[in-house]
């Protein structure tokens, strides 16, 4: 009625008001009408503050469609199905190990993980060993910060496999997310199997192509990975000769390891000393304000010596239980306990009793029961809102204090919404505890998982969650002809296939006996069933969403012949229910054209993708992504049928139209705290001149750069400098990452002589204050040499281009690849100025480098003999012009059989480098500085 229904409520909003950074909705009336404003609400904030995006630019034609937001997968990765929920399991799997901030002496770990990165190839794998709760995670999540932080150009690419039998730890998932985040980090849109089987025979095969293509090296990390199904059977190309720049990590459990992987390289994880077991049990206690006498430090101390009681796990939970219990009962009772628990399995169980203790009633340890069974037998976890469900009488009161003691003793944790447990060891004592490991027990917890979800199948709810959970749960169970039910239900089926769940789909299928075929011709016969009950355009356009499905799941299958009928039947029913014009019609259009390919029906598929070029290019306009992809799709049917003139002209254009958008995605998602971190260094910078303050006007104008606020960061940057100048005098090597900046941003407003002057500036600093072969100063060189070129100003050009290639042989020796495509762009820059013979001998050393190093058939060795034969050609050997080139084009047709089309190479005929990754990253315009 528009009053305070409570003094509670009264004092809240009066805190609130006090807090800027609360929202507070004002609302009388309706619950419903009240929901919808807190949506909004959320929405805005969302959108605004923490994406740092303006409300018009989200409506926008292409933003707001919802063809768009059904498939955004396709955008990125041609035709390749991406699991969001997948990789933000992994990213909260990756800041969960790094949360402890205890070290626990792991600078010698580091080292020597810091060796093996700087070590000469071929190496194999390094082995993380040690026992379980020993830290390995923890040691690799934290040198993974660390290498991110120091070597900006090093690409790790990183998987942390959770409980066995859960997702994460499926070899077919695991492999071609490493191969897609590859594809991502080289923006190549190429075709990518699905069948598992060879998805993991072509993996080293990715690698080492998509490997040439990065600049820097790459560091692959899968910890735990012995909790992999059939690890030493999938994980094979870890045997085979790794990339010359890729490096693997694995972690393992001493008990656990493969044999034949235990003749690697090893790094053991010892257990802890004394001193880190105390620094441990500190940081927990002072988190409790709990102070412990000496006496009982000494207690500690001698009970944490033996191979069990002295890993980082244990210690860790030892340091809970005492802060925990420490302000309200008696410490050396709790100690005396503790004593008494010889490993981590039996220190839980002391945990589960003493939360039991707290609880006040029968009931309420009955349901802390229940929630621990049940999450325990579920496939990846359970959520808060399913509890609830499952259990009418749990409230949203004693699950909040039930999960908040599980979740603080490390019991249970979070993962992507669902509750999990936190350690293997958890799960352990849980089953021993509850279930005294008893098969009828478990599988009565199963049933009741199983009766929850099938129950939402009947309501017509098929989620993500009915998908990932039933069918496992059948398997589990054994039962077969349920599990054959399910898998034909087609929402189960498409929800797994879509989020690129193939290989467990298929292994569900193997599991009721059923071969490809046979297995296709079911889901056929299901769909016309499903056909003869669908009404109105609603149902139509859902009846060929899942005849696309199927078409699309067969022809990753290899049934060419079978897939055709259920995408050509999608086609009909898209081009009568909706228009023949609209946007889904063209992606039948473009996936009945990929079958053709296949087949090598090349005529069908060129008219099929015209088409459905026609249709985007009216439907989005002519600079949209989707066109981008039809024009990819075109051009690799050109390659195929050797027309490379064509192919590339449509190579160009789709090239373009994805550099934009990607810079439009950037300025939108890709930076999305710029805003807000912005107006906190704002904050910062009100006091006075200091070279902290100086660096930090610095790192805002780079944020304001990256924002597109040119007007502003050149304020900031402009400061920056003049704080320097003060602060630290003109000829200071941070005013030289000042003028860096501010004649990048000059270059980017195309004041090239502001530009010129400022670079000089910086050079002449740089080359004073640092070492020949400084990273800073290779910077500066390499950005003038450009702009001179850019301006027409060879001959300047000229000495820094030369020096490039000094800096880089100095750096990384005179037969190191970098040092190739410096020589490349000093003999490109001959050829300018028509120096034809200066330029011969830099191409055909660059050729011998490249050679050497990536082999004969490597698309850069491919570019320098090209450019060697137009310079055979120019000079007037046309024999050996026609030599060259023919080699030149027999490695590009043989990147494309590997790789099934060719995106665009880093480095153009041109010679200077050019990558987009490197275009939309800080570094490529502007300095941030360290911080």
């Amino acid at each position: 009625d528009g009053r305070v229904s409570s003094v509670a409520v009264q004092q809240l909003i009066e805190q609130i008001s006090h807090v800027n950074k609360a929202k507070m909705i004002d609302h009388v009336g309706g619950v419903e009408e009240g929901v919808y404003e807190i949506y909004n609400c959320v929405e805005k904030i969302i959108k605004q503050d923490i994406l740092g995006c303006e409300m018009t630019d989200l409506e926008g034609k292409d933003l707001g469609n919802k063809e768009d937001s059904t498939a955004p997968e396709e955008e990125v990765f041609g035709d390749v199905l991406w699991d969001a929920h997948d990789e933000q399991e992994q990213m909260e799997a990756f800041q969960q190990a790094s949360n402890s901030t205890c070290e626990l002496g792991f600078e010698k770990y580091f080292e020597r993980l810091n060796d093996l990165v700087a070590a000469p190839a071929p190496i194999p794998p390094l082995l993380v060993s040690g026992g379980p709760g020993s830290g390995k995670s923890l040691l690799l999540s934290k040198w993974i910060q660390l290498q991110q932080k120091h070597s900006p150009n090093t690409l790790i690419l990183y998987h942390f496999v959770g409980r066995p039998m859960s997702t994460s730890s499926e070899s077919a998932l695991i492999i071609k997310r490493l191969t897609l985040k590859l594809m991502q980090h080289s923006w190549l849109v190429s075709p990518l199997t699905f069948d598992p089987a060879k998805l993991l025979e072509e993996f080293p095969r990715w690698l080492e192509k998509l490997s040439a293509r990065h600049q820097g090296s790459i560091i692959i990390i899968i910890d735990s990975i012995d909790q992999i199904q059939q690890a030493e059977k999938h994980m094979k190309w870890l045997i085979d000769p790794l990339p010359v720049n890729v490096r693997v990590i694995v972690s393992v459990n001493v008990e656990t390891c493969p044999q034949a992987w235990r003749l690697w390289p090893t790094l053991h994880l010892d257990p802890l000393n004394s001193k880190d077991v105390k620094s441990l049990i500190s940081a927990e206690c002072n988190s409790g304000n709990v102070k412990l006498t000496k006496e009982q430090e000494k207690k500690l101390e001698r009970h944490c010596r033996s191979a069990t009681t002295c890993n980082a796990l244990y210690v860790t939970l030892l340091g809970k239980i005492i802060a925990c219990v420490g302000n309200t009962g008696n410490i050396d009772e709790i100690l005396q306990q503790c004593c008494q628990c010889q490993d981590t399995v039996s220190l839980y169980r002391l945990v589960l009793r003493s939360i039991q203790e707290s609880l006040q009633s029968d009931k309420e340890k009955g349901l802390l029961r229940e929630i621990l069974c049940v999450i325990g037998v579920s496939h990846n976890g359970v959520s808060e809102s399913e509890l609830i469900e499952l259990y009418p009488e749990l409230t949203s009161a004693v699950l909040a204090s039930l999960l908040h003691s599980l979740h603080k003793m490390c019991l249970l944790t979070y993962g992507c919404g669902l509750l999990k447990f936190q350690h293997l060891q958890a799960w352990e004592m849980v089953k021993l505890e509850y279930m005294e490991a008893d098969e009828n027990v478990i599988s009565a917890y199963r049933q009741k998982l199983v009766e929850y979800f099938t129950m939402q199948l009947s309501q017509d709810r098929v989620t993500w969650r009915s998908a990932d959970e039933l069918p496992w749960l059948f398997q589990q169970q054994g039962d077969k002809q349920k599990l054959h039910q399910c898998l034909l239900n087609l929402f189960v089926s498409q929800n797994l296939y879509k989020r690129g769940h193939f290989a467990e789909l298929l292994s569900y299928w193997q599991l009721v006996g059923k071969d490809k075929s046979s297995m296709a011709a079911e889901y056929f016969d299901s769909l016309k069933e499903y056909e003869k009950s669908s009404e109105g355009e609603e149902s139509m356009i859902c009846l060929a969403d899942l005849y696309e499905t199927l078409g699309r799941f067969l022809k990753d299958l290899g049934l060419l012949s079978q897939a055709v009928a259920p995408l050509q039947r999608s086609l009909e029913i898209r081009e009568t229910a909706l228009d023949p014009d609209h946007p889904r019609v063209a992606q039948s259009l473009h996936q009945l054209a990929g079958v053709y390919v296949q087949w090598k029906k090349f005529g069908n598929a060129e008219q099929l993708y015209k088409q459905a070029l026609e249709i985007s290019e009216n439907a989005y306009g002519s600079e949209h992504p989707r066109v981008a992809r039809e024009l990819d799709a075109l051009a690799t049917l050109y390659q195929k049928q050797n027309k490379y003139e064509q192919a590339e002209q449509l190579r160009k254009k789709s090239f373009k139209i994805r550099q934009k958008a990607a810079r439009q995605k950037g300025s939108l998602c890709g930076f999305a705290l710029l805003r807000q971190r912005a107006l906190q260094l704002e904050e910062l910078t009100l006091g006075k001149d200091t070279p902290d303050n100086a660096r930090t006007l610095n790192e805002l104008g780079v944020l304001y750069y990256l924002q597109n606020n040119l007007e502003t960061a050149e304020l900031f940057l402009k400061r920056s400098l003049e704080m320097r100048e003060r602060v630290l005098g003109s000829e200071h090597p941070d005013c030289a990452q000042s003028l860096n900046n501010l004649a990048a941003l000059y270059n980017e407003k195309k004041h090239y002589d502001k530009a010129e002057e400022l670079y000089e500036k910086a050079l002449d600093i740089r080359r004073r204050a640092l070492a020949p072969d400084h990273p800073s100063l290779a910077y500066t060189v390499k950005h003038l040499a450009v702009l001179y070129k850019k301006m027409g100003k060879l001959d300047k050009a000229v000495p820094l281009y030369e020096l490039a290639v000094e800096i880089r042989q100095k750096s990384f020796g005179p037969k190191h690849p970098s040092v190739a495509t410096a020589l490349v762009n000093l003999a490109v820059l001959y050829c300018q100025m028509k120096k034809q013979m200066e330029a011969l001998p830099l191409y055909e050393r660059a050729l011998k480098i490249y050679e050497d190093s990536f082999g004969h058939m490597h698309p850069r060795v491919g570019e320098t003999l090209k450019n060697l034969a137009v310079l055979s050609y120019e000079r007037g050997d046309f024999e050996k012009a026609a030599e060259l080139y023919k080699r030149a084009m027999e490695i590009k047709e043989a990147e494309t059989l590997l790789i099934g089309g060719k995106a665009t190479s880093r480095h153009s005929s041109s010679g200077d480098t050019f990558s987009l990754k490197s275009a939309l990253s800080p570094n490529a315009f502007l300095e941030h500085g360290q911080r």
